[in-house]
């Protein structure tokens, strides 16, 4: 195993070295852009339909979605209050002793006692705490620099598709982390091991598709640690780095890499701490940090009220838009799409590895808790961010839709490009001076507990493919500290194209786990809501 190990650093000391030797932003751009620009470019590989040329990946992410919210019923809607009510805890007893002993102790009067105890209790964290620790994975700068750089591309209409996608998404998520739940992996030591990698290979080795389990969780395990040092890591470190160097007008050509390291160093400090710790961390940091980003939002759209009518009419029109600077129809949906799952992950299967980890007996529980996640991910917080440029656009006419290259946006005034973060924090402080400051710190919080989020995906992934030992996890976290410097040193436009592709590349695997094993989930469901019946 540790021979295995040293091969694999061994394969990734020359990059290493070039970042090292030269030390320079520009050069470790230089180095990862083409890697970015090839790997992009493989995932999204798109076929012709009706003369529009559209990545596979999104189509079976979009039928998948589509499939799972008819197959069960709307189940973003009609569970909605479910939803709340298991994260509220209302139905911890029998979650956590089952449904046989709850009954077992019930009074005459159906009361529950406080004497029930078990000793086989499996899990690690609340369903709050998963639930937190998932959306500090999603809930993020995909939110902040992920919407402005849809519209900037896809125009306002391209918000009307990343609301649809989180809503259709929000079944996904439901079939990914009842699975994550029903066929993870608990150690001795009570450490709970879970995510695609095992449903994929136990859940279709019982369906009869041994072979393609397999395969198909080793695949997802190599793209999940690829997907945390991108997505969860990279992107992250990149837009925190972009926020503090234009806040603090640094300069020097080192400056990403000086911030970078920091960066590493203080998630280097969390993740040694396992899931417990990722799990305390984040639900302290979560609610506060979506709380201010959420209030002052909302006072930016209060104040634009008497536009609001306006600014829904253009998401809607724009949705549906022939415009060819846009991309056309199509075009809006794919950018709008891509964006989403880039935010809310649903399809991707990364957030059924923190569900796994929940303390419950009914996979379905988690399921529906996890349904939360793209709503107030996507529904809720890219919308609120959309309105935010939209209204800032409408008043300053800072840049034209569709006017960008690649991940930035030209503004009118400067003739400069900015992109990402740069755009959201000049719609903020519009309306709001001096905010940038606010939402640097904001931004640095999202990144921080997304990355610590990330590595223990990352990690879980590592550890299927090459063990469980105290080397292998602490190979693991160098690479993804090493990624954390890679990312604040290299540009936005290489940092999204390898985040965006190693997201999406998720999607392949585990959708097509999911639309084999979705009948396993029903099954789960059903015995989940019989048990609620029976005792509330």
């Amino acid at each position: 195993m540790k021979y295995r190990l040293l091969t694999l650093l061994t394969m990734l000391i020359p990059f290493l070295t070039i970042a090292q030797e030269k030390g320079l932003d520009e050069k470790v751009n230089d180095a990862f852009m083409p890697f970015a620009t090839w790997w992009e470019a493989t995932v999204l590989t798109s076929i012709p339909i009706a003369g529009y040329n559209i990545p596979i990946v999104l189509i079976l992410l979009i039928v998948g979605a589509t499939f799972f919210t008819i197959y069960f019923k709307f189940p973003g809607i009609s569970k909605f209050p479910l939803a709340i009510n298991v994260v509220r805890g209302k139905y911890e007893e029998i979650e956590k002793y089952g449904l046989e002993k709850v009954q077992l102790h019930m009074t005459e009067d159906g009361d529950i006692p406080d004497t029930i105890r078990d000793e086989s209790e499996e899990g690690e964290v609340s369903h709050f705490q998963a639930l937190a620790t998932a959306v500090s994975g999603t809930v993020g700068l995909g939110n902040i620099a992920g919407v402005a750089v849809a519209i900037a591309l896809g125009g306002p209409g391209a918000t009307f598709w990343m609301i649809i996608c989180g809503l259709i998404g929000m079944s996904t998520k439901f079939v990914e982390c009842t699975l994550g739940v029903k066929y993870r992996d608990v150690g001795p030591d009570g450490t709970v091991y879970g995510g695609p990698m095992y449903y994929l290979s136990r859940g279709l080795s019982e369906s009869n598709f041994k072979i393609l389990g397999k395969i198909l969780a080793g695949l997802f395990a190599i793209l999940c640690v690829g997907a945390s040092f991108g997505g969860g890591n990279a992107f992250q470190s990149n837009q925190a780095a972009v926020q503090l160097t234009s806040m603090f007008n640094l300069e020097g050509g080192a400056t990403g890499v000086v911030i970078g390291v920091i960066l590493a160093i203080l998630v280097g400090i969390v993740i040694i701490g396992g899931i417990k710790k990722i799990a305390s961390v984040t639900e302290k940091i979560v609610p506060f940090m979506a709380g201010i980003y959420v209030l002052a939002s909302l006072v930016i759209i209060f104040s634009n009220i008497k536009y609001i009518g306006d600014a829904f009419g253009m998401i809607f029109a724009g949705a549906f838009s022939p415009d060819a600077a846009i991309g056309g129809i199509v075009g809006v949906i794919i950018v709008g799409f891509q964006r989403a799952a880039f935010s809310n992950e649903a399809g991707a299967g990364s957030a059924a590895i923190a569900h796994s980890a929940v303390k419950t007996r009914y996979p379905a529980s988690e399921g529906i808790v996890a349904l939360l996640e793209p709503f107030i991910d996507t529904v809720v917080i890219c919308t609120m961010t959309a309105l935010v440029i939209i209204f800032f656009n409408m008043d300053a006419g800072a840049f034209d839709y569709g006017n960008g290259i690649g991940s930035t946006v030209m503004l009118n005034e400067s003739g400069a490009y900015v992109g990402g973060v740069d755009l959201t924090s000049m719609a903020y402080d519009s309306v709001i001076p001096g905010f940038r400051y606010v939402l640097t710190i904001a931004i640095i919080l999202f990144a921080f507990s997304t990355m610590i989020s990330w590595s223990y995906y990352g990690l879980q992934s590592w550890k299927y493919l090459f063990g469980r030992g105290k080397t292998a996890d602490i190979v693991y976290k160098v690479l993804f500290l090493m990624f954390v410097v890679i990312g604040a040193a290299a540009t936005l436009d290489a940092v999204i194209k390898f985040s965006d592709a190693m997201i999406l590349a998720l999607v392949f695997p585990n959708m097509i786990g999911l639309l084999i094993l979705f009948p396993k989930v029903k099954k789960s469901f059903d015995r989940y809501l019989t048990a609620i019946k029976k005792v509330y």
